[in-house]
């Protein structure tokens, strides 16, 4: 059975025998035009894999046959032959996306190596990828025996991330390998944080946390990345978009290299990883339960009906204020894209602030309606197509064009979240009153029954930064892929949520974050 079929297209062709003679030796089939009229009736008679085209011939010229044969079949590879090395006539054929183009004369080597760079590159790559994983899968599983740092953690993770994405690209049979290493990483990973979480948070060490050897977490992330910059007169633009994984930069990041070079960094969310907690622990540079001491009038417990994040430029005024520094800001939070090209649109106003930051709730509020939308479901029903999701979105948003202008205008800026975000599988029980709150990866309140030996429980969250509504209240945290469910109808609820993306927990998709520091090229 033949590889695949060629068509060469050339007025000599009679010299090109022994080539045709060569290829059929290695399996192919080649068929033969010696005009561009010729070539174009053979195409829209029969389907070709490859097509080399001659430049130079008498009738319709190489170019002009390359412009029909397109508008045909415009997926067909085509190869340029010519024995001009004329510039235009090169910029004339890839523009019209030739998959590669040869020099006369031309030998059988060179022929067989494009054939192989065209037709077979993507399953060389996929056995070399494949067979790398192999190689690097033991190697893993030894790393994430061994992890005993945050560092330590945060390469794993990175590791996991590249192959589940480098994985998908191709159709590999190892391809469900990576997440099923992730799932047991998770487990050792949540017995990690149990052991180390509270020395990073303590409030009496926050002051010293970013010189120390703990990693960088909520309260830190300003203090690191943000304030470094603005100390030596830079001006910033700080892109938070809510629920991004670290997954997901991986997968639309090529789309920023062209105009920035990437510092890629991960940090850690606090407990809860969720918006109210994480995001106003950044924005405020403290705690929750420093914030709520500090500034009450900020703080909205979990039983008010209002907002919980609508203070946060008053934390952003505070932080600064609180750390002697007089920098002037703004504050913008992007739910839709026309508060998007508004931005945009004001662009010249922005840019008189040291500092400009910018919140994009697309894909949170996503995550969110897809738990109570079946078609939302059925449209990224995996990480796969969440990941595909969000890339469309990175491309088409508002965002791209704000970083073509930032790239312009030659100012940094950093792309990070809050938090990120897993796909719950396990309900476990839990009771609690109805002063209970009622996200799915974390509970709080006074009167909780669970099982302690599958969940992060807190029983004194003063000494871990933690608001305490009650002097009886505790909290606590799902871990891997777990989601809490109460008795009420447990089968019913837990087949409603199973397989939606939640965030609050501990696992390394939620809590190890990027950012990324953008320098304009």
């Amino acid at each position: 059975m033949n590889k695949a079929q060629f068509l060469w297209v050339d007025d000599e062709i009679d010299l090109l025998k022994p080539h045709i003679l060569f290829l059929k030796e290695k399996g192919y089939s080649t068929e033969c035009a010696t005009n561009g009229q010729d070539a174009i009736e053979k195409c829209n008679s029969k389907t070709y894999d490859l097509i080399f085209l001659d430049e130079n011939m008498p009738g319709l010229t190489g170019l002009e046959t390359l412009a029909e044969l397109k508008e045909n079949s415009p997926n067909v590879p085509v190869v340029m032959i010519t024995k001009s090395e004329d510039e235009g006539i090169m910029d004339k054929a890839i523009g019209k996306k030739i998959a590669d183009y040869l020099i006369k004369p031309v030998n059988p080597t060179q022929v067989l190596t494009t054939i192989k760079k065209i037709l077979e590159k993507k399953r060389l790559v996929s056995d070399n990828v494949s067979e790398s994983y192999r190689e690097d899968y033991g190697k893993l599983n030894t790393a994430i025996e061994s992890c005993r740092s945050a560092d330590d953690w945060i390469e794993v993770y990175k590791k996991l991330v590249y192959w589940e994405v480098e994985l998908e690209r191709y159709d590999y049979p190892v391809k469900e390998l990576p997440k099923l290493q992730k799932a047991e990483a998770n487990i050792s990973f949540a017995k990690f944080i149990k052991a180390n979480y509270k020395k990073w948070i303590t409030p009496e060490l926050n002051t010293n946390v970013v010189n120390s050897n703990n990693p960088v977490v909520s309260p830190t992330l300003f203090e690191k990345h943000v304030f470094p910059f603005l100390d030596k007169g830079d001006k910033l633009f700080f892109i938070l978009i809510d629920n991004f994984r670290l997954d997901q930069w991986e997968i639309v990041k090529d789309t920023t290299l062209e105009d920035f070079d990437c510092n890629e960094n991960v940090y850690f969310s606090i407990l809860p990883t969720a918006t109210p907690y994480s995001r106003n622990s950044i924005f405020s540079g403290l705690m929750p339960a420093q914030i709520s001491e500090i500034y009450p009038e900020m703080w909205v417990e979990e039983t008010d009906e209002e907002g919980k994040n609508k203070l946060e430029e008053q934390l952003i005024r505070s932080h600064l204020q609180r750390t002697g520094r007089t920098k002037t800001f703004s504050y913008h939070k992007i739910n839709n894209n026309r508060d998007g090209d508004k931005i945009i649109g004001k662009f010249h106003e922005l840019e008189k602030y040291d500092l400009n930051v910018i919140v994009y709730n697309f894909i949170d509020m996503v995550s969110h309606a897809r738990t109570e939308s079946k078609m939302l479901r059925e449209l990224f029903p995996d990480e796969v197509s969440y990941r595909s999701l969000t890339r469309s979105w990175f491309l088409h948003s508002p965002l791209s064009s704000l970083l073509k202008k930032l790239r312009a205008a030659g100012y940094k800026a950093i792309i990070t979240t809050d938090h990120g975000s897993i796909r719950v599988k396990n309900g476990l029980k839990v009771v609690g009153d109805r002063n209970t709150n009622t996200n799915l990866r974390y509970k709080l309140g006074k009167s909780l029954a669970y099982d302690p030996k599958k969940v992060y429980d807190i029983i004194h969250p003063g000494n871990y930064g933690l608001p305490e509504p009650n002097i009886s209240t505790r909290y606590i945290f799902a871990q891997n892929s777990d989601f809490f469910v109460y008795q009420n109808n447990y089968s019913q609820v837990e087949s409603y949520f199973e397989n939606t993306f939640q965030h609050g927990g501990i696992s390394m998709e939620e809590m190890m974050i990027p950012i990324v520091i953008l320098n304009p090229k």
